[in-house]
């Protein structure tokens, strides 16, 4: 059977293998993954609540006329060698009011607290409280960001897009489509391109104390290029969620203009899974102009093998018993690599 014959969607001789013929009809069905643009209504509900204050953060209190009470290591002191630790069990030390528990509590309910305290020892207390100290609480990073120190939740609200700037995010190592946002034991998966695709959603995403933030590694996140390209190899996805064919051949210096055949450009997905379900072959005549924009938005995945044929190629099934076997095989080889090296 010629390429000719063969009908898009329809199976070939080789019952393993799909071809479908990249169209501007296929392009907008649901062929390659879509942006999740959808982000789940609970993150864009949750909305932070008053700062409450925990072990190890640090108050300082201002008792206004009582300089003995608000700066007892002395007023030439630095602001945070006046503050008062809280311990472990969320309780501190306060002259005349003595140990009172205040994990829990916001800035406003431990003012209360001591000035009403107070009252039985000085005359209208006045008294002010701040935090001079934010150790209590934090949010946790990991992966492929320049910096993975704990970020503290502090009175102003943490946004995911503020805590994403504050971390940095290494761009050649990272899988922006692959962000974990671990929350009350449920993990959310958010693609950054779709969060920061125009409407900012990502500044809209607030933090909680003890959210854990994942951004995985583009080590796996290759498209293997082979054939009559100028320079054949594996492309990473870099810091883009997606890649196009336009993109991939753009990488590796094109379509060889000696050797290769325009017509016969194909991209082979599923290959290293045959056992559960065929191959598909998309298939790309890439000799009119109209065919660079089809490339331009056909959107690759991870692992997918494209494959510029050489020029004289006219039966399919011949081509395809020598194509098949060689993205199995880069496949497979890329998949064990990787698992041994992690």
């Amino acid at each position: 059977m010629s390429e000719k014959g063969l009908v898009r969607g329809t199976p070939t001789d080789n019952s393993q293998v799909q071809l479908v013929t990249i169209t501007p009809q296929l392009l907008a069905g649901d062929h390659s993954p879509v942006l999740n643009a959808a982000v789940p209504q609970d993150l864009l509900s949750y909305q932070p609540g008053p700062y409450r204050i925990g072990p190890g953060d640090s108050l300082y209190i201002t008792v206004w006329d009582h300089p003995e009470l608000t700066s007892p290591a002395g007023t030439q002191q630095q602001t945070a060698a006046n503050g008062r630790l809280v311990r472990s069990d969320g309780t501190l030390f306060y002259p005349y009011v003595g140990s009172i528990k205040v994990g829990g509590m916001t800035i406003e309910e431990v003012r209360q607290t001591i000035q009403s305290k107070l009252a039985k020892y000085v005359t209208k207390p006045q008294v002010d409280v701040s935090i001079v100290g934010y150790n209590s609480q934090h949010v946790l990073l990991q992966g492929a960001f320049m910096k993975t120190d704990p970020q503290p939740i502090t009175s102003v609200p943490l946004t995911l897009a503020q805590a994403l700037g504050t971390a940095t995010i290494n761009s050649d190592r990272a899988n922006m489509s692959d962000l974990v946002l671990s929350r009350d034991g449920r993990a959310y998966h958010l693609d950054l391109a779709a969060l920061y695709d125009g409407r900012g959603l990502a500044k809209d995403i607030y933090l909680k104390p003890g959210d854990h933030l994942l951004l995985s590694y583009n080590d796996a996140e290759e498209v293997y290029v082979m054939g009559e390209v100028m320079r054949p190899q594996a492309v990473t996805f870099r810091a883009l969620a997606y890649l196009t064919l336009t993109q991939a051949l753009g990488r590796v210096g094109g379509l060889n203009p000696v050797t290769s055949n325009g017509k016969a450009v194909y991209v082979i997905r599923g290959a290293n899974d045959l056992k559960n379900a065929p191959a598909k072959v998309f298939h790309l005549d890439a000799r009119s102009p109209s065919a660079f924009a089809l490339a331009d938005d056909f959107r690759l995945r991870p692992g997918d093998v494209v494959f510029v044929g050489a020029a004289g190629i006219t039966r399919w099934n011949r081509f395809l018993s020598q194509l098949l076997p060689s993205a199995t095989l880069v496949t497979s080889a890329a998949a064990a690599n990787y698992s041994a090296t992690h």
